[in-house]
């Protein structure tokens, strides 16, 4: 089955913006969004969102930004409150050949 046909994907833009910030902490805006298949203006919800509500952290590093993700926050759907993001991103971008 093509996974573009299906119109629906596991990961939410939250989720993937996480994981592109967790690989690459210095990740240019526009690479976020060139990487998750969305907009620039997208992305900068999301990390407003994600700061927001304490998942990162953004410090101005000269003319970059450098993101800290804040491991410990809890995952927000009622059926994985319980679990770290930690977890999550652990799982995530684990190399292939630590699976």
């Amino acid at each position: 089955m093509d996974p573009k046909s299906a119109g629906w994907t596991f990961l939410t833009s939250h989720a993937h913006v996480l994981l592109v910030i967790a690989r690459a902490p210095d990740v240019r805006l526009r690479d976020i969004a060139a990487t998750c298949h969305i907009t620039e203006r997208t992305v900068l919800t999301i990390l407003t969102d994600l700061e927001r509500d304490g998942y990162l952290s953004r410090e101005r590093e000269g003319r970059r930004t450098r993101y800290t993700l804040h491991r410990e926050g809890t995952l927000r759907h009622p059926a994985e409150a319980h679990l770290p993001v930690r977890e999550l991103l652990d799982l995530l971008t684990q190399p292939d050949n630590e699976r």
